[in-house]
């Protein structure tokens, strides 16, 4: 006998003062399901999971929960009052006797239960979150970033306790390895509508660039039918003096479910200039250390980074990553050795802690007050680049909104503050990335951007992250950073680090840039195995003949359009009316033959 939803979503509809952010969910969870919620960043994927938990209470439509399942939902800001220790937190709730599950949840996520609420940060906080979820072991978990604040060893933990739970759940995270190793289903939240895909999140990309190309195709034709229905409706006015009304009424229903559609949001316009080369040495050190009282955290350590290096370091939370950067950027200085900068450095930081942003700011003041983005005189003006720009169309190139700008930095969600923070850095050249942990909270287009440019960054780049694919795909060198002061450095990636170091490792993430969309517009052709040579040729060439056909029609129509022209020229009015209708027949012609070739294609 089929067991009930864990949870069912039906009609779902919800607005934030302005358009839905939701209209007509429906979506359904199943006993044991693996599920990744994904969407850009802002599309609703932590409002959403606080309907689905019961937290937020949609304008319409009706959550279901069977009796007796209980559901645990991941708080990313969790209420601590009443609350002395994050133990007590953690195991508020549980039944007596089996408070050894935070423990054990502890152990892993690497945090102490005693600790005290009022000293402990944020990632610990949002840890024992995650502590009190393991322990209560509920049916269905819904987990919002998981791996935030985690380090690799903590999320491998966390990967084994969820591939090993009967428990269903769903799980918003940027960590693509995180989501390959756990999900066996997709939900894409994509313009206010859920899709669901019952393959894991490997196969997510893959089916969104399927997904996109059909829907352009599908609008591409119903443009080019709106077109020729249009010129019908006007040519048919002179030539038979009577429409059909049922066509013409067609017709306005084709603009008005083209107007409907929704666009889908671009990506960030993401651009790095490299400054002034630097000299091929950038950084060399010899024999740095550092220690903090008793606490040793760098034993003494040789390397040398040569211009257009991309190197990742790696290692537990606390271990020192970020204070070796600082080190090798001397911000910290060591206590022993010799650091030799290279020349022409330019540097550009982007914070993990975001402390170059100031929450009571506005985000146009935080552009403008910038002592390397200010434009003297200008206060709506930033210099990007060497070039000034106004802040609205700087901020809309990172898909902030107009209203965003007199708003609040700390409105601003993690992803979006992240953006903003890649905005600052990116409007100077720079020949020196410093990245510390740059890949939290931004969604995986922004990341696969953000890969991209680094690669044809001509500068050096220096990464802090526990991000196991985005190291794959940019680093070249890894220095991990082993513990008690202990630091080793490994060619290549995350992988490769495993691989030498003879352990385990997922599958590489390729270093490749994402594939494009079909997209008719921007002449952007899938070669298949379905066309000729010189059918792909001809496909490639129609989108140029339909524009060149358009436009002569286009000019023959201004020129018949003059009422005296058959009176005081009619050879010229005869030859024109001739071509006009050669034209319109090659340009129908020139639509049916693209489209059968787009289909043979795309079949």
């Amino acid at each position: 006998m089929a067991r009930a939803p864990l949870l069912q979503l039906t009609g779902i509809s919800l607005t934030h003062g302005g358009d839905p952010l939701f209209d007509g969910v429906d979506l359904v969870v199943q006993p044991g399901d693996r599920v990744a919620l994904v969407g850009r960043n802002g599309s609703g994927k932590s409002t959403l999971m606080k309907v689905m938990a019961g937290l937020v209470e949609p304008d319409r439509g009706e959550r279901v929960l069977p009796p007796g399942v209980t559901v645990g939902y991941m708080e990313q800001e969790p209420d601590f009052a009443g609350f002395e220790t994050l133990g007590a937190f953690a195991a508020a709730g549980l039944p007596e006797g089996e408070a050894y599950r935070v423990e054990m949840a502890a152990e892993g996520l690497k945090f102490d239960p005693a600790t005290r609420v009022d000293a402990a940060s944020g990632g610990e906080k949002r840890r024992a979150a995650l502590a009190k979820l393991l322990a209560e072991a509920p049916e269905l978990m819904l987990l919002d970033e998981p791996t935030n604040h985690l380090d690799i060893e903590a999320i491998g933990w966390l990967e084994a306790q969820l591939r090993e739970t009967r428990a269903g759940y769903v799980i918003i995270s940027h960590d693509r390895a995180f989501l390959r190793a756990l999900t066996r289903a997709v939900m894409w939240i994509d313009r206010g509508t859920i899709r669901r895909s019952e393959r894991g999140f490997e196969h997510f990309e893959d089916w969104r660039e399927t997904v996109w190309a059909e829907e352009d195709l599908a609008r591409h034709k119903l443009d080019r039918k709106i077109k020729a229905e249009a010129r019908w409706a006007v040519e048919g006015i002179s030539a038979r003096r009577k429409r059909n009304q049922g066509r013409v009424r067609a017709l306005q229903a084709m603009r008005a479910e083209r107007a409907a559609q929704i666009r889908r949001q671009g990506t960030a316009d993401l651009a790095l200039e490299s400054g002034p080369a630097s000299g091929k040495l950038v950084i060399e050190a010899k024999g740095i250390s550092k220690a903090f009282g008793e606490k040793l955290i760098l034993r003494p350590f040789d390397v040398k980074i040569l211009r257009g290096d991309r190197v990742a370091f790696v290692g537990p939370n606390g271990v020192g990553k970020t204070t070796l950067l600082k080190m090798l950027t001397g911000e910290v200085v060591s206590d022993s050795g010799t650091l030799r900068l290279g020349t022409n450095l330019e540097i550009a930081v982007f914070d993990q802690a975001r402390a170059a942003l100031d929450p009571a700011m506005t985000l146009w003041d935080g552009l403008v007050n910038d002592p390397d983005m200010a434009v003297s005189g200008r206060s709506d003006q930033v210099m990007v680049r060497g070039v000034p720009k106004h802040v609205v169309a700087y901020l809309k190139d990172f898909l902030f909104d107009e209203a965003q700008a007199r708003a609040p930095i700390g409105s601003l969600s993690g992803g979006e503050r992240a953006r903003l923070l890649l905005a600052r850095i990116m409007a100077k050249p720079s020949n020196l990335l410093v990245l510390d942990e740059p890949t939290n909270d931004l969604d995986v287009e922004t990341l696969d951007l953000l890969q991209d440019i680094l690669g044809d960054y001509d500068g050096t780049v220096l990464l802090v992250s526990h991000d196991r694919d985005f190291i794959d795909r940019v680093a070249t060198t890894t220095v991990a950073m082993e513990g008690d002061g202990r630091a080793v450095i490994y060619a290549g990636g995350w992988t490769d680090y495993r691989a030498q170091r003879g352990e385990d490792a997922p599958v590489r993430a390729e270093k490749v840039a994402p594939k494009p969309v079909a997209t008719p517009d921007a002449k952007v052709r899938k070669t298949v195995q379905g066309l000729t040579f010189t059918e792909k040729h001809r496909l490639d060439a129609l989108p140029g003949i339909i524009e060149k056909l358009e436009t002569e029609i286009g000019k023959l129509s201004d020129f018949l359009s003059d009422p005296a022209l058959f009176q005081t020229a009619p050879d010229k009015f005869r030859r024109a009316s001739e071509g006009l209708a050669e034209r319109q027949a090659a340009l129908s012609a020139a639509e049916e033959e693209w489209l059968m070739l787009e289909e043979k294609a795309t079949a």
